[in-house]
């Protein structure tokens, strides 16, 4: 089988951590991302979980915006374009500029 060069950069003290790991388990770097790569491409999918590491959700970020979106038709703002957002903008920090 042909072998292929594969680079990958990373931050110096994440390498050294991650050289170290992978000597305690009898193994290189080298020989650690092959056992990435095949598990990979045998379970057609990264095999750990990747997740944020906040709270911030994509379910919370649609909560605050339908809560904000709520609050804006109460106070009569509602149905605003991209141009007419930026109008607000520009008209607030005008106003703030000239207090």
């Amino acid at each position: 089988m042909a072998l292929a060069t594969f680079s990958v950069r990373m931050d110096e003290s994440l390498k050294r951590q991650f050289d170290a790991l992978c000597s305690e388990f009898g193994m290189n770097a080298t020989t650690a991302f092959n056992v990435f790569a095949r598990a990979v491409v045998r379970e057609k999918r990264i095999p750990f979980e990747i997740q944020a590491s906040s709270n911030f959700t994509r379910q919370s970020g649609m909560q605050a915006f339908m809560a904000l979106r709520a609050q804006a038709k109460e106070n009569g703002v509602q149905d605003l374009s991209l141009d007419e957002i930026n109008d607000e903008i520009r008209k607030s920090r005008y106003e703030e500029a000239t207090e």
